[in-house]
């Protein structure tokens, strides 16, 4: 194993071992390398979280694997080289190949990674989940795998069926289940008793608190494009201030790690 190999190795763990029901792991997710810079120099931040909703929107493409998957892979590498804390990246998907996309995310430098499901059946996305667990063994790394089901963002909101996917991806290798759009105190709490603590989810001014996410035994909550949306915002209004003649924002003295 080389050096390389061996730190990576080292940051998978670090990752894994972040994600602590009760104690949620928060990921304040980022886009590119002065996203990155922020995020991993503000206080408590323990892990470097890529949205590819977000990177794809930086790149002038829509959500949804429209951005290419070695462009997508090139904004993780960037972001990857930039930091020293576990990165780990939302790689939509698979990009049509779970375990040939994660290969290419371990060596851009990531070790951990979304996959998503779009509402196919649990069986087939279990196997993009199995897949990626092989690639990450390949590598020598146990590549922390956030395995998501849709079924509360694009489905019918059937606890049942989320339980049931969660736990084929579970049985498959992924590491921790993500289930955005579950936001009722009991679906979490059945969620976190069904995975034993292994949920992740994300936050949003429409869910529930953080602080009640952590009693309920949550492991890991993401704001996924929502960080993108807090700097656009931030861009939007200091535009609008500057526009309309009014005095310079004190956000203008502002200049990110490393620029």
């Amino acid at each position: 194993m080389t050096t390389d190999r061996t730190a990576l190795a080292a940051k998978a763990d670090a990752l894994l071992a972040a994600h602590r029901p009760g104690d949620p792991l928060i990921l304040v997710n980022t886009w590119d390398a002065w996203s990155a810079r922020v995020v991993a120099e503000s206080p408590g931040c323990q892990a470097i979280a890529t949205a590819s909703h977000s990177i794809a929107a930086a790149h002038g493409y829509a959500d949804g694997e429209q951005i290419p998957v070695a462009e997508m892979i090139a904004a993780i590498r960037l972001i990857a080289a930039v930091v020293d804390l576990p990165v780990t990246a939302d790689l939509e998907a698979g990009y049509g190949d779970a375990g040939a996309t994660v290969t290419a995310a371990i060596q851009a430098g990531a070790v951990g990674g979304n996959l998503e499901d779009h509402l196919l059946p649990a069986a087939e996305h279990a196997r993009a989940v199995a897949a990626a667990r092989a690639a990450g063994e390949a590598a020598g790394i146990h590549f922390v795998i956030n395995a998501r089901t849709d079924e509360y963002l694009l489905g019918e909101k059937n606890l049942g069926r989320a339980i049931a996917a969660g736990r084929a991806y579970l049985e498959a290798g992924a590491d921790c289940i993500f289930v955005p759009g579950a936001g009722t105190s009991a679906d979490v709490a059945a969620l976190v008793a069904a995975f034993e603590g292994r949920l992740s989810l994300i936050g949003s001014p429409k869910a529930l608190p953080l602080s009640e996410l952590a009693r309920l035994g949550v492991a890991r909550v993401s704001v996924g494009p929502g960080s993108l949306g807090m700097a656009a915002a931030a861009l939007r209004d200091g535009a609008a201030q500057l526009l309309s003649r009014g005095a310079f924002p004190q956000a203008l003295s502002y200049r990110p790690p490393g620029a």
